[in-house]
This record gives structure tokens, sequence and C-alpha cells, in this order.
């Protein structure tokens, strides 16, 4: 694995066979998996919800997504109740 030395971040993310800083911004590890994005699983999951459906879905998988490297159960819990929240809304 190469790692970029010109800068020396607090944290490195792992991009197939090299070592990056840690882009909070643009790309958060927490929101990583190997080639995947967070952001665009949730494109593509919410492609044709509108409204509360596609926001409250969105949060769902974005919670889910990240609890393991972020906020463990607590991300849990707020996918909960933001799932919660998506089924009471429609029954």
């Amino acid at each position: 694995m190469k790692k970029d030395t010109s800068v020396e971040p607090d944290r490195w993310q792992v991009l197939g066979d090299h070592a990056m800083p840690t882009d909070n911004v643009n790309r958060p590890a927490h929101y990583q998996r190997g080639n995947l994005e967070c952001i665009d699983c949730i494109d593509a999951v919410t492609e044709n919800l509108a409204g509360f459906e596609a926001v409250y879905t969105a949060q769902v998988v974005k919670y889910i997504w990240r609890w393991k490297e972020k906020n463990g159960v607590e991300d849990l819990r707020k996918a909960k109740w933001y799932l919660d929240r998506l089924i009471k809304k429609l029954v």
C-alpha cells in the first residue's frame, strides 16, 4: 500500500491499494465501504421517493451505514427514530 506522505494528517483512509489523508468534508472514512460511498447508495435508495419518505429513508440508511465506525448504538437509535417516524406517517 502506498502512503501519500506529502501531508501528515491525524487519520488516513485506505482506498484500494492507496492510503490517503482523511477528508472529513468530501470523503469521510465512516461513509466509505470499499468503492461504495454512502451518498451514492442514498441517492439510489431514495430515487423514487419524495418529501418525508425520501428524507426519513435517507436518514435511516445514513445512520445504519456509519454506526460501527462513528457513534455505535447511538446511531442505531437514531436510525430507529427515523424509521419509527416514517412508519407512523405511513399508517
